[in-house]
């Protein structure tokens, strides 16, 4: 029992449909993983001893009975702690919210309740969702799996170190200038930022309204579909949220990749990334050539706006966000964060319709690449996870401060709202993860995970849970 936790939900998933495996046992082995690693990772906020294991019994009974509800039946999940769990408080990662009980589930918690997932527990990120490293002042720093003393990334730190380290076989995060992928890069696991307005935001703690999406975390490319076919779907309750026809995310997973075309932009992501990025980029683009693929080196114009359109709308909406909290709370929030909700208060609303503007201008030429092309590729991180206590990072002999370089290169897509999911590619020379990032056309999940998936399956780096 105590190494279930090594398995894949699709793995999982077919045991407990042909009752050879229990629920109660899945649940189990995972507890038990968090009892053995958490003091490392403090990858939770608060974990869901009791109730996960009442629900494991509940799905026990539902499954010998022949009530099999689907793929996430009895599979054990994480929530970033921003997620609303009726009864259940919900800190978003801050002193302020510590005692925050809501009285309704977010939509996305409902969906997976329904479908017989059990939620395992709430998980660290960095406070309000506003960082890249997930070093929360109020909770400790999350921990990087592969190596404690490093950054796990923000802000969905502890959905990526959870999942990686087989404390639960899926998460959910949120992502708003890369707060899935970057996580996700650095420790070595799959994170989806779906297009903007396919999954609910409906009972998820807000940081930008434009700008935010939530999305799976797992650690294979299938699992990663398997989630996002439960929550995805169109909610009156999300202003935002998209009717946008829904499809089977995993029905060509296997589908043959050969002729697909594949920009790879050589300007901005490359201008500042630690040389072994480069190389297992370069060794990415062979492997997608060895599958057919044709992988041709473009230019994208004015992608080197885009920190600066990104920032200002960012902290501008989530100034206003927690306009109230930076007025009458501002002692009870951690210095970074206050310090950029202070910058955004500061941002003119000249500034903030200006970057609105350049954002839709960005997203039309972004769009005409895929008149052409039918995937963009490009590197999640420009590093592998750095040092907690360390606020810079040589790269090319020059110091990089790691709060911008974490984002760098996540925040184009957010600008953009595409689907984009990031997926592992090897290791650096210290042991430490990097991967990819895959942005495909608006709502076009299906081709982005078959491209992940047959990419996936001529790698090494499927399912790995690293030694703690």
């Amino acid at each position: 029992m105590d190494n279930l936790y090594e398995l894949s939900i699709s793995e999982a998933s077919s045991l407990l449909k042909r009752k050879e495996l229990s629920p109660v046992d899945l649940v189990a082995s995972h507890l038990l993983r968090i009892q053995e690693t958490d003091d490392h990772l403090n990858s939770f906020i608060k974990v869901l001893s009791d109730t996960s294991k009442t629900f494991a019994a509940q799905a026990e009974k539902e499954i010998l009975a022949g009530k099999w509800k689907g793929k996430l039946h009895g599979i054990p999940i994480g929530l970033k702690d921003l997620y609303y769990t009726k009864g259940i408080p919900t800190t978003v990662g801050s002193k302020i919210y510590k005692d925050f009980i809501p009285n309704f589930n977010a939509t996305v918690v409902d969906k997976l309740s329904e479908a017989g997932a059990i939620i395992i527990g709430k998980l660290q990120m960095h406070e309000f969702a506003l960082g890249t490293t997930s070093h929360n002042p109020h909770y400790g720093p999350a921990r990087n799996p592969w190596n404690t003393e490093c950054v796990t990334g923000g802000s969905s730190g502890g959905s990526a170190s959870s999942v990686s380290a087989g404390q639960c076989m899926g998460a959910l995060g949120s992502d708003t200038g890369g707060s899935i992928r970057i996580p996700s890069a650095l420790c070595g696991i799959v994170g989806m930022k779906p297009t903007f307005g396919r999954v609910s935001r409906y009972g998820v703690f807000p940081l930008s309204s434009s700008l935010d999406t939530v999305g799976p975390m797992t650690r294979t490319v299938e699992d990663n579909a398997i989630m996002l076919n439960t929550i995805s779907g169109h909610d009156i309750n999300d202003s935002f949220s998209s009717e946008h026809h829904l499809s089977d995310y995993t029905s060509d997973i296997e589908k043959d990749i050969s002729g697909i075309k594949i920009a790879h932009p050589q300007t901005y992501f490359y201008d500042v990334i630690d040389e072994e990025v480069v190389c297992l980029m370069k060794k990415a683009s062979e492997h997608f050539a060895s599958l057919g693929a044709k992988v041709e080196p473009i230019e994208v114009p004015i992608l080197e706006h885009t920190l600066a359109i990104s920032g200002t709308i960012l902290l501008t909406e989530a100034a206003e966000i927690h306009s109230e909290n930076i007025r009458t709370k501002a002692e009870l929030i951690g210095n970074d964060v206050k310090s950029r909700l202070q910058q955004g208060s500061l941002t003119s609303g000249v500034d903030y319709v200006k970057s609105q503007r350049a954002r839709t201008i960005y997203n039309l030429k972004v769009n005409n690449l895929f008149k052409t092309y039918d995937i963009l590729i490009a590197p999640t991180v420009a590093t592998g996870a750095p040092p907690i206590n360390d606020t810079s990072v040589e790269i090319n002999g020059v110091q990089e401060l790691i709060a911008p370089l974490m984002a760098r290169l996540t925040r184009p897509q957010n600008i953009t709202g595409l689907p984009t999911i990031s997926l592992p590619i090897g290791f650096t020379s210290k042991g430490l993860p990097v991967s990819m990032q895959l942005t495909a056309p608006a709502f076009q999940e299906v081709r982005l995970y078959n491209v992940a998936n047959q990419y996936e399956k001529i790698s090494t780096f499927k399912n790995i849970i690293p030694p703690i």
